[in-house]
């Protein structure tokens, strides 16, 4: 017989670290609940791989606790005594198991935190919120650090960051080499060497699983490779990713972390999204090997802190700036642009050589490096006048380390400027040129990179000036614009109408492209 009193644990699918408090002793009044439901693969459209490889790691999850002596209780998607949704689910364990407790660790999305608190404020039994230990700051402390800056300036929080935790600091304070951002080292093409790294990730078969997600009717696109699925299933797993990333990746991540190439989709990138997202590992002690590795000699400076200035910083300030904002931050639309996602966002199928790689990776792979996602993809989407909350909702479902407190900042601030600054300095556009610069993208395209006007013309070429010339009265004032908006008053007025005629035509064509 089950103890008189018996306290339900939930555990999210981005919850999973084995070694999170809770865990530290086996309690047999103690049932930890992970649920597969349909709640969770529905609120957007997913990539088959996400919803696999996020089943499967919470399946691994939960063996591995059962392993170690703790109650479990997983409900799969195809179970039949699964209500598809989190509080119907708990409100049934709780009738099933007689728990007079309810607890669930801090959720990283505010749909989640929203439905749990206030479903917890209206159980009979107490219902707790613990902290899920792992992020480097509190949700308010972004807000916190930034009271009274008219911006958010990610720089100023790194730098704080950096000296509250000690990372990459001498004494007295000062930065690790003379100086705090390295960004300027950190920016050459790819041409063929050094090699790309081998891919040494196990791969796993989780074809049963997918086949128990169709069956359960789950909805879903991209490309499943159910049977090659190589994101890790648990920490264990993540680890070793971790060391072959700091021995083979991280030497040469500075150089060519911006580079792009239609031969090495990884380049030297470490991969661990999304076991960092997931929780499988903790950003302290991936911070803390990238550090020893430069300590140790094995990595340059300018790598080891771009690499951490992506962790300490962006991650952690992103999420700042994401609770600071909630909810409503997702309908920011600065420039009112309203134009539906063209249909090769689902397929890949562009004449753009650019976009049909990145797009194609995207939908192969469920990843994309972040260049690929703000330069490529991105940049497009905000030239060309996509819905910010359409483009939004494409990268939260597409991508494998997407959840919501990371990447709607991402998108919404830094790659569409929909929310007009608050986060980006400036918004994140590009002709051809640097493309071409940064990639072998435009080699055999069917556009002309050079061309501004005419049937093959690269779009983005006509899209860039005609983006800067549309928004000028919000822009022109922007100091970090001011190359830009110099170089389009040189030209004449009937160059300016010419582009603005061909981005019109290129905007009411997307489909075409």
């Amino acid at each position: 017989m089950p103890p008189s009193t018996t306290t339900l644990r939930l555990i999210l699918g981005d919850q999973l670290n084995p070694l999170h408090s809770w865990f530290s002793e086996a309690r047999a009044d103690v049932v930890y609940v992970l649920m597969e439901v349909r709640q969770e693969t529905g609120y957007v459209h997913h990539h088959a791989q996400k919803i696999i490889a996020i089943f499967a790691a919470m399946r691994a999850l939960a063996r591995q606790l059962e392993g170690e002596g703790h109650r479990v209780h997983y409900l799969r998607i195809d179970d039949p005594a699964n209500l598809q949704a989190i509080p119907a689910n708990i409100d049934a364990l709780l009738a099933h198991y007689g728990a007079t407790r309810f607890e669930y660790q801090e959720p990283d999305e505010y749909r989640l935190d929203l439905q749990l608190a206030d479903y917890a404020a209206r159980l009979p039994v107490p219902g707790t919120m613990v902290g899920s230990e792992h992020f480097l700051t509190a949700r308010d402390e972004a807000e916190r650090i930034f009271a009274g800056r008219a911006q958010w300036l990610m720089e100023y929080f790194y730098r704080q960051m950096r000296l509250v935790h000690g990372v990459l600091v001498e004494q007295g304070g000062k930065p690790a080499g003379g100086q705090w951002n390295f960004d300027h080292d950190n920016r050459k093409p790819w041409r063929g060497a050094p090699p790309e790294p081998f891919d040494a990730r196990a791969q796993h078969d989780h074809s049963a699983l997918w086949d128990s997600i169709q069956a359960a009717g789950v909805d879903s696109f991209g490309r499943p490779d159910a049977a090659r699925i190589v994101w890790p299933q648990g920490r264990a797993e993540a680890l070793t990713h971790l060391d072959a990333f700091i021995q083979h990746g991280l030497p040469h991540f500075g150089d060519y972390q911006d580079a792009m190439h239609t031969s090495a989709p990884r380049l030297f990138h470490s991969m661990l999204s999304f076991a960092l997202n997931t929780k499988m590992l903790h950003p302290r002690e991936v911070i803390a090997e990238a550090e020893d590795a430069w300590r140790a000699g094995h990595a340059p400076l300018h790598a080891v802190e771009g690499f951490i200035r992506q962790i300490l910083g962006w991650r952690e300030y992103v999420r700042g700036v994401y609770w600071a904002n909630m909810p409503g931050y997702g309908e920011h639309n600065v420039f009112g642009h309203t134009t539906p996602l063209p249909s090769w966002f689902w397929d890949g199928k562009t004449k753009m050589r650019c976009l049909r790689h990145a797009i194609g990776q995207s939908l192969d792979d469920a990843h994309a490096h972040h260049i690929q996602r703000l330069m490529i993809i991105g940049n497009f989407s905000l030239l060309a006048g996509l819905e910010p909350k359409q483009v939004h909702q494409w990268y939260l479902g597409v991508y494998v380390d997407a959840f919501e407190w990371v990447e709607m900042p991402n998108t919404i601030g830094m790659s569409q400027f929909a929310d007009g600054g608050l986060l980006a300095t400036k918004p994140y556009v590009s002709g051809a040129a640097y493309i071409d610069r940064m990639s072998d993208y435009c080699k055999g395209c069917h556009y002309d990179k050079k061309a501004r006007l005419g049937e093959t013309a690269c779009p983005f070429n006509a899209l860039y000036w005609d983006f800067f010339e549309r928004n000028a009265q919000q822009l022109s004032g922007n100091q970090r614009l001011g190359m830009v908006y110099r170089n389009l008053f040189k030209m004449d007025d009937a160059a300016r109408a010419a582009c603005g005629e061909q981005a019109a035509a290129l905007r009411a064509r997307l489909g075409e492209l």
